[in-house]
Formats: C-alpha cells, structure tokens, sequence
C-alpha cells in the first residue's frame, strides 16, 4: 500500500490546515509513493519506537506529537530528536504526526476523552475560525442550477448539519467580446445584456482547488466572473477542546475518582472541590489552560485538560473545579483512537498500537 493512501486518509480525518501555526504535523520522513507493510502507532517517536518497528517489521510510525517542532541544524547524533530521525532514514521507516489538527476536530482527542468519561452530546469548546470563504459568481439563470449542483458536488455549500445552502439573486449582465471570442450567448463585437443569476456558496479553505476547478469545469461562459472572499466567521465543529453533560450528576469527589478511573491516571492536581454537582464538563487533551475563560463562559462544573502552572490554579476563582489528569495520561487513548480508525478503513493492513509506554513524567508516591 502506498504511504500516500494512508496519509491521504488521515488528513482527510484531520486536515493538516487545522492545526496550529507552532507544529509541524503531516509527513515528516518518507516518500509518498513509498510501499507500506506495517504501521505502529504511538502517542511519541522516540529511540525506543524506532527499534519496536523494525522489531515488527513496520516502515511507516504514526504518533499524536511530531519529532520535529522546528528546523534542526545539523545530525550529529547528540539529541534524542537527531537520533530518531537518523534512525528512521537509515532503515527506510517514514514518520507521521498528526497533532492539533487531531485536537481540533470533534472526534479528535478531546472527543475520545469525551467518550471515556461518558460526557453526552459534546461540542467545540472554543471553534476555530480563518478556516471558511465564500465564493461569488455569476452565470445565464438557465445554467443556474448545474452551477450549483457542481459546486455542491465539490464540497461548497456546507453548514453545520446542513448541505448544499447557497443564496441566489437575479440581476443583468453585460459584455462585449472582441473578435477572439467565442461567447455563449451574444456575437462579438456587440454588447449584450444577459439575465444572471448572482450566486453565493461557503466552503472550507482546503476546498478551494477542487470548488474552482469545477466552477470553471461546469460554467458556460469562457471567461468566468467570480469572487473569493476570506470569512471570519468561526466553524462550528472544529476548535480546541469539548464541552458536554453527564449521564448523571456526581458528587465532587465522586467525579474525581471518576476521571482517575476512566483516564488511568495516578495523581490528579485540582482546585477546590466545589459545594455543587457536577454536571457540565469541559475537557481537552494536552496543555489546555488557554481555554479556561471559555469554559468558565459555557458554564462548566468541571474542566478535565492538563499542564496547569501554580497561578493559572488560582484563575479558576471557584466557578469549576480544573481537574489536570497529566499531559500523557490525557492523549494516552489517542492512540487507540489511531489504529482503531485506521483498520476500519485499512483491514488488511498490518497495524500495530506500541507496546511502551512514552510517558517521561513519573510519579514517587
């Protein structure tokens, strides 16, 4: 199988235009056209997952955080970050991360902690926005519909749980071609006046190629008017962290010993515990202090994330109870989520969840 396939796949999942500007997810040793024969995954890359896959005989390394954050000037062995990736070249192993872009999608990280805990009915937390724009164009009302269908087909139009929403207005067109043109309707040399349709269509930015190619594919005209537009509006099922409801409330204490259960985690560094139910919870995988005013504002009994500083505690002001379950503890099923969604799609493919735990924090009790 070639690797392309399998990357192909997994930014279709999570398009690499979601992650964050700092990382470096997508396809970072290897060549697309490479035959894949085995896939391990992991939640890190380091020396001790290399050698796990040439041990199982596997060429490609899926993990949730990249090895490489930033250019590396020179390989000569002396970090572990070096040596990783001398490792993987020298026995022709690619490597793959996909990172915030997996956090920012609703079935992403945050989601399967979501599906741990049991929360209901989750939504983004903080949605992302700079990730929409808007297509204008104009054609003859009697290609109007054909247009649109073609636009559809590509992926425009989407919004929310709905499809194929467009707004069309009706208007005059003009223009006068000269004698190199071969107009659909009118003669050049002639201005002509033609009844148009005005038609407007979102569509997400990776989209953008493929709408174009078939707006001019699918339009009669030989030159084609139309406008691109960047949007601010936010998309509502892709951002940082979820929010959902319990099954039932629990007790402070009791969630706690909850989320300890559910999340295999040994220590867990919260606030206060709070004279109230908990019914409303935030979570999100990794460093999540950054959204605590937003789950503060979505009305959030108890926020579940991790790598909060001694201060940002103190931010919480007694409005939720911040539960910080550990950065590895809080992704570890990530790489579940991985290799469960790769053999739905690949079954004959031989793919692998690590046997190590990458974890570099360890606990003294």
């Amino acid at each position: 199988m070639k690797l392309a396939l399998i990357t192909d796949y997994l930014e279709s999942v999570a398009p690499l235009n979601y992650q964050e500007d700092y990382d470096n997810a997508g396809l970072i040793v290897g060549q697309p056209q490479q035959e894949i024969t085995g896939v391990l995954v992991a939640l890190d890359c380091t020396e001790l997952i290399v050698e796990e896959a040439i041990a199982r005989q596997c060429n490609l390394i899926i993990t949730h955080h990249p090895i490489v954050f930033k250019g590396l000037k020179r390989f000569n062995s002396k970090t572990y970050v070096e040596r990783v990736v001398q490792k993987a070249i020298k026995n022709d192993i690619a490597l793959y991360a996909i990172h915030t872009n997996l956090d920012h999608v609703a079935n992403g990280v945050s989601g399967e902690i979501c599906k741990r805990l049991g929360i209901m009915n989750g939504r983004v937390l903080a949605p992302k926005s700079g990730l929409l724009k808007k297509l204008v164009t104009f054609c003859p009302t009697a290609s109007a519909n054909a247009v649109k269908e073609a636009l559809f087909s590509a992926g425009a139009g989407n919004i929310g749980n709905y499809s194929e929403c467009s707004f069309s207005s009706e208007g005059i067109g003009t223009f006068n071609g000269n004698e190199n043109t071969d107009p659909f309707v009118g003669v050049p040399g002639s201005r002509h006046h033609e009844k148009e349709q005005r038609i407007e269509v979102i569509f997400k930015v990776q989209d953008e190629r493929k709408i174009v190619i078939s707006l001019l594919e699918h339009h009669p005209y030989e030159d084609v008017a139309y406008d691109i537009y960047p949007l601010s509006n936010s998309l509502a099922n892709v951002g940082a962290g979820m929010i959902g409801w319990l099954s039932q409330e629990m007790e402070g204490m009791d969630f706690l010993q909850h989320v300890k259960d559910k999340m295999h985690t040994k220590v867990i560094r919260h606030t206060a515990v709070l004279p109230k139910q908990i019914k409303k919870v935030a979570v999100c995988g990794g460093a999540g202090s950054f959204l605590l005013k937003d789950a503060i504002a979505a009305g959030a009994d108890a926020f579940v994330t991790a790598d909060f500083k001694y201060h940002e505690f103190f931010d919480a002001e007694n409005k939720l109870i911040i539960c910080d379950i550990g950065h590895y503890e809080s992704e570890q099923f990530t790489s579940n989520l991985l290799r469960d969604s790769l053999f739905t799609k690949f079954p004959n493919l031989a793919i692998y969840l690590t046997g190590h735990n990458t974890n570099p924090v360890n606990y003294f009790s």
